[in-house]
Formats: structure tokens, sequence, C-alpha cells
């Protein structure tokens, strides 16, 4: 990796801010990125930009993060790549206006009541340093197949990859509606002042709330993803060494930087020794005596940050044995955690019998709730975050006679003009008790189970007679 990637650049100056969002604002009132010919053309661009520069994107996080290219391909590329498959196939649909099933004859037959998804206009996306490709890019997929502008922000912590980053999207992505800045947390702030329509925040609580506060004085929508408590339970019906492996695994891939990592185990007493020596043995052979398949942490102040937690544990510490230094830390398991551990180790993360698959599920919504965000993307779940949903209505003009009663003065006997359904099917005075959950859907089943008995009661007795006869 050329020492020109890897080293600081000037960030983006105030008057280049905005310089490129006055420039979005206008590109985006032309109506150009609601075509969805460019919607498909960027998505494409976007692609093509991974694959042209596979090599030099893992080179960019094997310097910022220690990353095995294995692991860079497979985590930040791969995620990226489906993402864009997957819009690429359903932009038409997503963006298309949806009929509202329930409006009935006059407002949905007579007044072509739909829905239209239009996108929000110029939004700003700040991504994150543990996973810098993947999580300033993923939502920048999906504001693009919303047909937004987009002003990208990634970390200037992993200064490599947000290099490599500033080159890539000026010479593959449309300069007129994608822009990339770069900023520490002085110009960050200064962005944050600007109104966008929509700010897209992956990273820390902490941060969020500064967001979040920025956003407010314009009344911009968020999307906050966050980090989290990510506990694993282990029963003791468990397959114990499976669950200590996967763990293990959890908290080896990227150094347990991951808002989805395991965070801290509960264990039965009763496999509470077995799991905490499998986790041992997975652990020592996870690291293998060799530290160049193992990340390192982003930078010295959070090296020392846990390595603090650390030292001043009153747990029981057990190290791998792999190579420790450059911001590396060995695998470490401490059982007996303190309360400082688990609130200064922040994660987070639900899968059955695994850890962190969850995130990989094609077009199901991520996102966090309370100090772990608010709002859902990947799949159709980020083309919506990016999308305002309007109402369309087209009353013919000939109904007017029809709907004269509306109109002043008013005349109460035109209340029978309104029709509201009188026949309820429930009545005055029931309690919680007297609530039938299922309904007509139940009642279905049940004729069809009198409906199956008898004709098996019927083919039955059809059988005795031939047998009967032949015997």
């Amino acid at each position: 990796m050329s020492k020109e990637i890897t080293s600081p650049r000037p960030y983006t100056s105030e008057a280049e801010f905005l310089e490129y969002r006055s420039q979005l604002f206008k590109t985006f009132a032309t109506g150009k990125t609601k075509n969805i010919k460019w919607r498909k053309w960027q998505l494409k661009q976007m692609w093509w930009m991974l694959v042209d520069n596979e090599k030099a994107i893992a080179e960019a996080l094997a310097a910022d993060l220690g990353r095995h290219e294995f692991e860079a391909l497979t985590s930040d590329l791969h995620g990226l790549k489906t993402d864009i498959l997957e819009h690429l196939n359903h932009v038409e649909e997503w963006a298309a206006d949806e009929p509202v099933s329930s409006a009935g004859f006059l407002m949905g037959t007579l007044g072509k009541a739909r829905i239209r998804k239009e996108p929000l206009g110029v939004v700003l996306v700040i991504g994150a340093w543990n996973f810098p490709f993947l999580l300033t890019l993923q939502p920048v997929i999906a504001a693009i197949t919303a047909g937004c502008c987009v002003v990208v922000k990634p970390s200037e912590l992993s200064v490599a990859s947000q290099n490599l980053m500033q080159d890539l999207v000026g010479r593959y992505l449309d300069p007129e509606a994608i822009r990339l800045v770069t900023g520490g947390p002085q110009e960050t702030t200064r962005l944050l002042e600007l109104k966008f329509n929509h700010i897209f925040f992956t990273g820390s609580t902490k941060v969020a709330k500064f967001v979040a506060e920025a956003a407010a004085k314009h009344l911009t929508p968020t999307v906050l993803e966050l980090g989290g408590q990510g506990p694993a339970i282990v029963t003791a019906k468990a397959d114990v060494d499976l669950a200590a492996k996967r763990i293990a695994y959890a908290k080896f891939l990227n150094a347990g930087q991951i808002c989805l990592s395991v965070n801290h185990v509960f264990v039965d007493p009763e496999v509470h020794d077995t799991f905490v020596e499998r986790l041992h043995y997975w652990t020592r052979q996870f690291s293998g005596g060799e530290s160049s398949h193992m990340c390192k942490i982003v930078n010295r102040r959070n090296f020392e940050r846990l390595s603090g937690l650390l030292e001043n544990t009153s747990g029981d510490v057990f190290r791998a044995s792999g190579k420790a230094g450059d911001n590396r830390l060995s695998p470490t398991v401490v059982t007996d955690v303190t309360r400082d551990v688990l609130q200064n180790t922040i994660s987070g993360g639900v899968t059955i019998n695994d850890v962190l698959m969850h995130y990989g599920v094609p077009g199901a919504p991520f996102g966090g709730v309370g100090d772990s965000g608010h709002g859902y993307y990947h799949g159709k779940y980020g083309f919506m975050a990016f999308t305002h949903q309007r109402t369309i209505l087209e009353i013919p003009t000939w109904m007017d006679k029809l709907m004269a009663f509306r109109y002043p003065p008013f005349d109460v006997k035109h209340m029978s003009n309104f029709v509201v359904k009188n026949n309820l099917g429930f009545r005055r005075g029931e309690t919680m008790e007297d609530q039938v959950v299922g309904g007509s859907r139940a009642w279905v089943w049940a004729g069809l189970g009198v409906l199956v008995a008898s004709a098996i009661g019927v083919a039955s007795k059809n059988r005795e007679s031939v047998r009967g006869i032949s015997l």
C-alpha cells in the first residue's frame, strides 16, 4: 500500500462543504436522480468500483485494521456486492406506485388511490471505522436506489480506507449527485450545522446524541445505527463445544470491534467450567501462535483503554498465546467480570445457535432500539429509509355533483351520505376474555377440518364395503 494512501490528507474545507451541498441540491431539483436508469447506472458503477479495486480495498483494510485479505473480502466486500445485486433486481418494483388495496370503490377504483415512493432529497451518510467500506457504502447504495443525492463522510479513524474511498468515489460515481467529504470532529460538527433532508449515522451512542441534537434543529429525520450489549446465553442443553467455538470466532473477527459481537456470556452453572475450558481451547486455536490473521485495535487510544480494563478487572483473566503488539490484543477470556468491563466493551446481536449471522439475512431489517439507535436498513428497508411515501388520489371532476352535500351550507340530513358500517361483529360490554384471536381464519381451518374428516369417513366406509364384497 502506497504511503500516499496511508498518510493523512487535508480535510474537506467548509467552503467545499457548502459548494458540494449547493451542487447536490441543484441536481436533485432537476429530477435527474429520480430516473430509474440513473439509479441502475450508479449501482452498477458502484459494483465496478468494488470489483476493479478489490486488492486496493484489502490493502487499505490491512493498513487500518490489520485485517487478513480473506476477512476483508468476506466482511466488507461480500456484503456490499450482495446488496448491490438485490437493489438492482428490485429497484423498479420498490420505486413503483403501490395501490391502496383497502381504499374501496370510491377512493380505490374511481380515485385511483396509490402510494408514491419519492426520494427524500439530499442526504448525509456518516460511516464507521470498524467496517469502513461496508458501513459507509451500504447506506449509500440504499440512498442511490431511493433516488437521493448523497454527501458521504467516512470515518477519519480509518485513514487508508477514507483516502481510498475519496479517490474511488470521485472516479466512479456521478459527482453531480454524490460527493465524498472528509473531516474530524470539528469539521463534522460544521457539516451537521447544515440542513440535509436525511442523516444516516453509524457509530457510537455518545456521538449519535450530538448527531441527533444537530438534526433536531432542522427537524431532519435520522437513522442511527449504534452499538449495544451483545450477550450470548449458553444453556445446559447446548452443544457447549460448538457454542464456545462460535463465540470465540465472533470475538476473533475484526478483533471483536463489531456492534454485533458477543460481548459477554451467561452460562448455566452446570456447564460453566466446561464452557470456559472450551472457550480457552478455541481462542488458542484461532490465534494459532500467529498474529497475521488477527486484526489490530484501530488506534492506540482504544488499545490503551481496553488494556486498562483488563488490568483493573477483578475477574480471572486468560490470554491466548497469540503474539501481541502493533495495537494487537491477544484473545482474552475474563470470568466473573465487573460491571465496568461489561459497560465498556459494547456490542450487540441476536442469533440462535450461532453468532453474527442475522446481519446477512437478505431483505431482513437491521437496526437497533434505544441506546442502540433507531431506524432500519438492508434491502427494501434501506430503500424506505431514504423514501417519502406520498398518498396520491385522483377524484374525477364529474363526481362533484354526487358529493355536493359536503359543501356549506351544511345539513345534518346529509349525514346519511356518509356510509359507516353498523354491523360491527362485536357488542357493548365485552371483556378481554371475550376476545377471539384468529377470527374467521380459525373458522376456515375448522371448517376445512370437518370437510377433511367427513371425506376420510366416507372413503373409509367405501373401503369397508369393498372389503365386504371381496370376502
